[in-house]
């Protein structure tokens, strides 16, 4: 009979092209675990928001692993120490997983490999992380070349099926309950408007990817549109690994071929690959400026920048298309792209305060909160990053509006300007008519762009 062996599953909640579990269930009797370890992530645990997807992400892989006779063990405490515990309790000779790419997991991946043998496999990414490099060797920092280089191996291979069989135990060790862990909010549960927009789970993330295929060729466009439904809405599944960027390249590739809106989708699911190989470099890179020159940056702090985030994150900053980026996150646990750039910009340019206070806040309240991507997309917004955009290049939220006419995602983020027409709800304030119950602006455009340009100058002669 066969000894068993672990399989460790984390950001890759999935039974198809999931190479882990094909290797173990060729290698011994398989028992699948998830270990929740709040601990070692430091002040990058897991989100609020990615908590409630999490719950309901384990709960769809445990109806899956059962309908194959399997089950998921779960583990909460330390990772090192709980994978080991049960490998020891069950007899287990080795440990398949994904290979994932944070610092703190890197970490746990050394120290298991120390007590027992630890066997890495690729299958979250275009490419394995590290893998594409310069013709020096060398991992590429901007995006242009590095998807140029990826651009040459793609398509990657083909995905595979789940395995019809996975051999089990004859007994089963203990596991946690998964509502024990709380994962859920209870009093207020400010998530009530999740399930609405979401189906965690394998199943789910199948079924947005055939939604997507009709709706890709148009992606080029529809995705700046905010009150249009353009965007693919399958970063949380692909955060989540419930779903593989392979499975995605090939359904997605084969419905448009050719066509540029599918073209462009593929290079954005590129950029998942692209802030891996960063913080592969830069494992700091949610907590330190890429560019050390930003070092001296004067943020705003104290009462008054406290009370300036306060209203950003509540969506009470007086600039209609920003609160109603800032009300969507956290009534879905999710933002429309174009208006993530918005947003974001806003904060650290028009407030002046700190990128790193957004990409916490971003950080908890989004189901799809990714280390690398959101540390990565703060960073390119703010100028600090390695690959960025210019710190003087500052966002004009208002006109972002007019442009990619968002005067119906206003009505639906920011009930109290829903009866404004499309000539004022972009500035009700400059057009004489904001509500009563509408916030005043935190700070003019004008005066906002003239305290960042002066702040950024401040810097530039202290470096």
């Amino acid at each position: 009979m066969s000894d068993p062996v672990i399989l460790w599953f984390r950001r890759d909640l999935r039974l198809s092209d999931q190479a882990a579990l094909l290797a173990a269930c060729a290698d011994g009797l398989v028992v699948p675990v998830y270990v929740l370890d709040d601990d070692a992530p430091g002040d990058h645990a897991i989100g609020g928001a990615a908590r409630w997807w999490l719950h309901h992400s384990l709960f769809s892989l445990d109806g899956d692993l059962r309908a194959k006779g399997s089950r998921v063990i779960l583990r909460r405490g330390n990772a090192v120490e709980q994978i080991a515990k049960l490998a020891k309790d069950v007899g287990a000779r080795r440990v398949h997983a994904l290979h994932h790419y944070e610092p703190w997991w890197r970490d746990a991946e050394a120290a298991i490999a120390d007590r027992i043998d630890l066997v890495l496999h690729d299958g979250n990414y275009l490419a394995p992380p590290g893998s594409v490099t310069t013709g020096a060797g060398e991992p590429y920092k901007i995006y242009t070349p590095f998807w140029k280089a990826l651009g040459e191996r793609m398509p990657p291979a083909e995905p595979h099926n789940a395995p019809r069989e996975i051999p089990v135990p004859t007994s089963w060790p203990g596991s946690d309950d998964l509502a024990d862990w709380d994962l859920l909010p209870t009093k207020p549960d400010w998530a009530t408007g999740f399930g609405e927009d979401w189906t965690p789970g394998e199943a789910g993330a199948r079924t947005r990817v055939a939604d997507f295929i009709d709706e890709a060729a148009d992606y080029d466009e529809a995705r700046n549109l905010p009150s249009q439904e353009g965007s693919s809405r399958l970063s949380p599944h692909l955060h989540w690994g419930e779903i593989s960027p392979a499975y995605v390249w090939h359904r997605i590739a084969a419905a448009g071929r050719g066509k540029t809106g599918v073209n462009t989708f593929l290079k954005e699911v590129a950029w998942r690959d692209y802030a891996q190989n960063v913080i592969l470099q830069f494992g700091d890179y949610a907590s330190r400026n890429a560019r050390d020159r930003f070092d001296p940056m004067k943020w705003r702090t104290g009462k008054t920048a406290d009370a300036d985030f306060a209203a950003w994150t509540q969506g009470r900053t007086g600039y209609p298309i920003v609160d109603a980026g800032m009300r969507q996150l956290w009534t879905t646990g999710w933002m429309h792209n174009r208006v993530r750039m918005i947003a974001a910009s806003f904060l650290v340019k028009h407030l002046l305060i700190d990128w790193r206070r957004g990409e916490r806040w971003f950080w908890d309240c989004l189901v799809d909160a990714d280390y690398a991507n959101n540390a990565v997309n703060w960073q390119w917004v703010a100028g600090t990053g390695i690959d960025s955009n210019m710190f003087v290049r500052i966002m004009a939220p208002l006109s972002q509006s007019w442009k990619f006419a968002a005067g119906d995602y206003i009505r639906q983020w920011v009930p109290e300007l829903a009866a404004l027409d499309d000539d004022a709800i972009h500035d009700p304030h400059e057009a004489g008519c904001a509500p009563r119950d509408y916030p005043a602006k935190r700070v003019e455009h004008r005066a906002a762009r003239e305290r960042a340009l002066a702040a950024y100058a401040q810097m530039k002669a202290a470096s």
